[in-house]
């Protein structure tokens, strides 16, 4: 299918949470949350999920383009968001992790078609864990990018243990989790974590102008070599995965994790006993 570079995607699924267009071949999934930076509730995560797996089983898209709403591409899980919280003030993360993000990351890798994270804005936490699950990451030239689990006493998690230090190495990935600090865009490109940093306004054109190109692309070259970067760097992925919805759970019960919580939402610094 030709793609015309001129026309417009047209929205054929609004969520709330998340829209769903479509020009041609092409599909873009827009996290839609902007009034909380496409912070990942549970309403997005299903919705999320739900639309990646249709995506990835309909032939007739043979690229995608996942982006944000706003200014931020997402700011992570909504630590603000209580539905679905025991009395104990606790949350199922293992169920949340196993049933709700891996489907998602899972899907991303493995779908026979590209897919394109466009970063309008901050990518934190398991918001960067979905741009990286991507094929190719672009950005706009002020965003960035922080593995924010730290800040709260959490580990890596989305496949961000194994996604970041494939892309970048052991070093600058140990530097990543445990320090916590923003990763200009600037930088993340010196890295090599991403492919492209644009000025702001030319991010979402030449963003879509890509994912056109690689729709009217030769798919299966495109499904043949997203299996053999998978096989050589991702072939433990299930069991990473596993490995971080674990030590999650073990997190998400500390008092160290409590305490950063509590401490974001009274937009303080927090004080960690090293539970």
């Amino acid at each position: 299918m030709t793609e015309d570079p001129d026309a417009d995607f047209s929205l054929v699924r609004d969520l709330g949470t998340l829209r769903l267009y479509r020009r041609g071949a092409a599909a873009k999934i827009e996290l839609n949350r902007p009034e909380r930076l496409n912070a990942w509730n549970d309403e997005l995560g299903i919705a999320l999920r739900d639309t990646v797996l249709d995506v990835a089983a309909d032939n007739s898209v043979r690229a995608v383009l996942v982006t944000g709403a706003g200014r931020a591409f997402s700011s992570g899980a909504d630590l603000r968001d209580r539905a679905g919280q025991a009395p104990d003030g606790h949350r199922d993360v293992y169920k949340v992790l196993t049933e709700r993000y891996h489907p998602i990351i899972m899907a991303i890798r493995t779908m026979p078609k590209p897919v394109v994270a466009a970063v309008n804005g901050v990518a934190a936490g398991i918001g960067l864990s979905l741009a990286l699950s991507c094929d190719l990451v672009v950005s706009a030239e002020s965003a960035y990018f922080v593995l924010a689990f730290v800040n709260v006493g959490l580990v890596p998690d989305g496949g961000s243990s194994v996604l970041v230090p494939s892309r970048i190495g052991f070093a600058r990935a140990a530097e990543l989790a445990m320090l916590g600090e923003r990763l200009s865009a600037s930088q993340a490109l010196d890295w090599g974590l991403i492919n492209r940093a644009w000025p702001d306004a030319e991010l979402m054109p030449k963003a879509e102008e890509l994912v056109g190109r690689l729709a009217g692309g030769p798919t299966g070259s495109y499904a043949g070599t997203k299996r053999q970067l998978n096989a050589w760097l991702y072939r433990g992925i299930d069991e990473q995965l596993e490995l971080e919805a674990q030590i999650q759970q073990e997190r998400a019960a500390s008092a160290d994790v409590a305490e950063g919580i509590a401490a974001f939402a009274a937009k303080r610094p927090p004080v960690f006993s090293g539970d």
